[in-house]
């Protein structure tokens, strides 16, 4: 019977280890024990054991190094990996694996595998995709998994060159209004507010319901998971506030509310007049029209008329049929987040306040953004210099 035990390495990080665990007797009559260390846990631990039991069993034991493939180490790799991220995490990370990355190294024996190979795919990721690195990074991951499970002992994805990305690649161009578009559709959007109070209830309930959105979005940099995810004790009426403690995230089995993905994410926002009118006014009308679609009350901002939340695809459908009714181009819900960003730029607003109200993780991503924006500002920093020289 194996002993489990938990010890700390040389850089200070916990992991499992099996003691002498008896396979059985060699052909020689000899006892044929085995002894693992390195494991994330001891759930992974005793998988390996039982691995080393059925080859021992089946006459395939190699006591020098088990055959395994780079799929059956990345399975039990993803298992331990599970458990330390949340599920839409490993979902998109089990999406970009078995999208890129299984399908050159799934079947190849994991000590075959050779820095030559790995340069090779990591070339055509990088012609394909701005951010290929992630997927480098799970691959190396797996390699260092094999390393501390004693079945190779170098990771070829630490010696792989990085390439540059090109610079079509890079020059991506950023979706967003500008302070004109967004005003142009909120008067559109108020159009239709207006000649819907001559209409029916439902008729009302979605033109409301897409005022107070955009012009949430608009005036908030919301990313839309954040939005659908919204209730309103997150609104502070009095203080003039928005709390962001939660998004909407897509799961495995459709979608689910849950913590934002960074702690920057966890913020406050401080609301203009006019959105905490419409918040307001939106409040009444949701309790109106569910009570008469015989609905429970919901706390959650935007719902449909059956309660039921609005999800990322479902929002994306309706910026893009707002943006052909408006007459500009389609920017999708994440792009009203950028436009929130234009209009920061536009107001001269800080770096450092634009990190906190956006909830970037980083200074750079704010900075990165900006970038995507600067055209105006070479505009007017060139005015800026021009008024102040007045020569």
């Amino acid at each position: 019977m194996a002993t489990f035990k938990q010890y700390t390495k040389k850089n200070g990080q916990k992991a499992w280890m099996f003691n002498s665990h008896y396979l059985g007797l060699d052909e020689n009559g000899k006892e044929v024990r085995v002894t693992r260390r390195g494991f994330p846990s001891q759930k992974a631990a005793k998988l390996e054991i039982t691995k080393l039991q059925n080859a021992f069993d089946n006459g395939e034991y190699n006591k020098k190094a088990p055959e395994n493939t780079f799929q059956e180490i990345y399975d039990l790799w993803f298992e331990s990996y599970k458990t330390t991220v949340k599920e839409t995490t490993y979902l998109t990370t089990s999406r970009l694996m078995k999208k890129h990355a299984l399908p050159v190294f799934g079947k190849l024996l994991i000590h075959k595998i050779d820095v030559k190979l790995a340069q090779k795919e990591v070339n055509k990721w990088a012609k394909k995709m701005t951010s290929y690195k992630i997927i480098l990074q799970y691959c190396s991951k797996v390699m260092e998994f094999a390393i501390n499970l004693e079945l190779i002992t170098r990771n070829p994805f630490l010696k792989v060159i990085r390439p540059s990305v090109t610079d079509r690649q890079t020059k991506k161009k950023l979706k967003y209004y500008t302070v004109e578009q967004i005003h142009q559709v909120m008067i559109y959007l108020e159009k239709n507010v207006k000649e819907a109070q001559k209409g029916t209830l439902l008729q009302r309930y979605f033109a409301e319901y897409d005022l107070t959105l955009y012009r949430l979005l608009a005036f908030s940099g919301l990313r839309g998971g954040e939005a659908s995810a919204l209730t309103f004790d997150d609104i502070d009426f009095d203080n003039k506030t928005l709390t962001v403690s939660k998004t909407l995230s897509q799961v495995k089995d459709g979608f689910a509310v849950s913590s934002p993905k960074t702690k920057s994410s966890n913020r406050t926002i401080s609301l203009d007049d006019k959105t905490i009118r419409l918040l307001k006014k939106w409040q009444l009308r949701q309790k109106e029209m569910l009570f008469a679609n015989r609905q429970k009350p919901s706390n959650y901002i935007f719902c449909s008329i059956d309660g039921r939340l609005m999800n990322r695809t479902d929002l994306y459908q309706r910026s893009k049929r707002l943006s052909e009714a408006v007459g500009l181009p389609s920017i999708g819900t994440h792009g009203w987040r950028h436009s929130h960003a234009s209009m920061l730029f536009e107001a001269d607003v800080t770096m450092k306040e634009a990190q906190e109200r956006l909830g970037h993780s980083s200074i750079s991503q704010t900075m990165d953004t900006y970038t995507h924006l600067g055209k105006k500002s070479q505009e007017r920093t060139v005015n800026k210099i021009a008024k102040m020289a007045n020569f």
